[in-house]
């Protein structure tokens, strides 16, 4: 299965592709999407295409993204949801079933605890993928996304073979 992860941002939108077989999970490709647009539906708009170009190139089966995060500053939080909203209507564009994680269940996924810090994030995905070279925060948050998908994938499965026992 080939998961595109989201860490969305209406500046910088991080991406990372994996292909998890429910076992291991592979390194495919990441980056970032710097978002320079003079309107927000300018920004949201370059979003909505570079996803769907990504989607297009690599072929992910299945998108996961980052819930929104309460934020003190509403302004942000909105702008935040508005770019959530067109990366997962680029997904859907493209015919991608779309999981939701929230950033400590992503956190708990990745390193063991739901308060884990950005760099501990970016090296436990360089560990569990293999990467040697650093990776930028938002791609790593976008790996991390990726494989918190698929361990939560892995486990439904296991879930529901026991309750077929």
């Amino acid at each position: 299965m080939r998961i595109l992860g989201i860490d969305p941002g209406s500046v910088t939108t991080g991406y990372g592709i994996i292909e998890s077989d429910g076992m291991r999970s592979r390194h495919i490709t990441h980056g970032h999407i710097k978002v320079k647009g003079e309107t927000l539906p300018d920004k949201l708009g370059i979003i909505f295409s570079e996803i769907t170009a990504i989607i297009a190139q690599w072929q992910p089966q299945e998108m996961a993204i980052e819930n929104v995060f309460i934020s003190k500053n509403a302004q942000s939080a909105l702008k935040l949801g508005q770019a959530r909203g067109a990366a997962i209507c680029a997904a859907v564009h493209c015919n991608l079933d779309v999981s939701e994680y929230s950033p400590r269940s992503i956190k708990q996924a990745i390193a063991g605890t739901g308060s884990a810090s950005k760099e501990q994030i970016q090296h436990m995905v360089g560990v569990l993928l293999n990467i040697k070279e650093a990776i930028q925060a938002d791609a790593a948050d976008g790996l991390a996304i990726g494989l918190c998908h698929a361990h939560s994938r892995n486990n439904r499965r296991w879930q529901s073979a026991i309750q077929e026992v």
